[in-house]
């Protein structure tokens, strides 16, 4: 897997800046490939900032959506992997502030029905299986008690796999606040885990 979540390409598969540029000289069928490519490290992404499924399965649906609608935005200047993490964060940030404006915003809300979108382990045993879910139940359970601005660097450096240079260039802060909030973070997740895992 490459730092963003997307599969490791093989030598003769397009790189997603000549991915975009064909897009954006009318090849739709390079525009499904980056779909393909991108649809679930996106989900698990979103998932993991707010913690509702069925929300992460919409902003990246709306993700796409910009992608097609304004692909000439892109300039090569930048990674087209952290061009549209940008965009799939904005998106998210927007619907957190539009729960708080709704007064029922609760950032709690991990139920038995949402699920990491990482794919099963068919030689895993049923009992290591039903402790890895425990046990990423019981992380995004930490994660979702962080306030936004720490979720957001934490998900991207932790999970995602992203350098603190291309978080900088996602999230728009200087790089020595994306290191003390990734820090801070991580504090803060080391003593809400002690807290969950004595409570179960």
């Amino acid at each position: 897997m490459n730092p963003d979540g997307t599969r490791r390409r093989q030598e003769n598969e397009p790189s997603d800046e000549d991915l975009i540029y064909r897009f954006q000289q009318g090849d739709n069928y390079a525009f499904d490939i980056l779909v393909k490519r991108y649809k679930d490290p996106l989900l698990n992404f979103v998932y993991r900032f707010l913690g509702d499924r069925t929300e992460a399965e919409d902003i990246v649906q709306e993700t796409f959506l910009r992608l097609f609608k304004n692909k000439h935005y892109y300039k090569e200047i930048a990674k087209f992997s952290t061009w549209i993490y940008t965009i799939a964060g904005n998106l998210a940030k927007t619907e957190l502030r539009k729960r708080r404006r709704r007064s029922f915003f609760s950032i709690s809300n991990f139920t038995g029905t949402d699920k990491d979108y990482d794919i099963p382990d068919k030689d895993v045993s049923p009992e290591k299986q039903a402790d890895s879910v425990l046990t990423d139940n019981i992380i995004q359970q930490a994660v979702n008690k962080l306030s936004p601005k720490f979720k957001e660097v934490i998900v991207l450096r932790d999970i995602q796999e992203f350098s603190y240079e291309e978080i900088s260039e996602i999230v728009g802060i200087p790089l020595g606040t994306v290191k003390s909030r990734v820090n801070r973070a991580r504090l803060k997740l080391q003593e809400d885990l002690k807290d969950l895992v004595i409570d179960k």
